[in-house]
């Protein structure tokens, strides 16, 4: 199925992780969506291979950047008309505090909308969502259908 046809479908029939089948790695990621509230909430189910550095153990920081990301790209895909996936143009990523094996949960709201760019910020967090241990702000590109 085409990504376009997966948005399409996810908003049909609200099932948000539509928009994971739509973004390959996140898969790989164990993530999945759901919407509490009016708001989407994704979840990185703990894994072996997202841990970065084995000692501790910590969650590779890739793995935080990419779910915060993809947050962002979900949320306005959410929230906007557009069915083709929005394409990063800029990401900022703050590392607050080492991500432990733990299932890692990650919401984003929009900050601004333009007509062809969206910035939008994500938050990522495990056990209280009030410590976070990684935000993003992210600079989308909306594209028109088919791109």
């Amino acid at each position: 199925m085409s990504t376009i046809a997966l948005i399409e479908e996810a908003r049909r029939s609200r099932d948000w992780n539509r928009f994971v089948e739509a973004i390959p790695h996140m898969r790989f990621l164990g993530v999945s969506v759901e919407e509490t509230g009016g708001r989407l909430v994704g979840r990185m189910k703990y894994a072996d291979h997202l841990v970065g550095n084995p000692t501790i153990p910590a969650l590779h920081g890739g793995t935080l950047g990419a779910m915060l990301e993809a947050a962002a790209q979900f949320e306005l895909l959410y929230r906007a008309e557009t069915v083709a996936l929005p394409k990063t143009i800029t990401i900022t990523v703050d590392y607050l505090r080492s991500g432990r094996a733990l299932d890692t949960f990650v919401r984003a709201h929009i900050v601004r909308q333009g007509r062809r760019v969206t910035t939008v910020q994500s938050v990522a967090w495990q056990e209280d969502e009030a410590k976070p241990i990684a935000t993003a702000t992210v600079h989308l590109l909306i594209l028109g259908e088919g791109a």
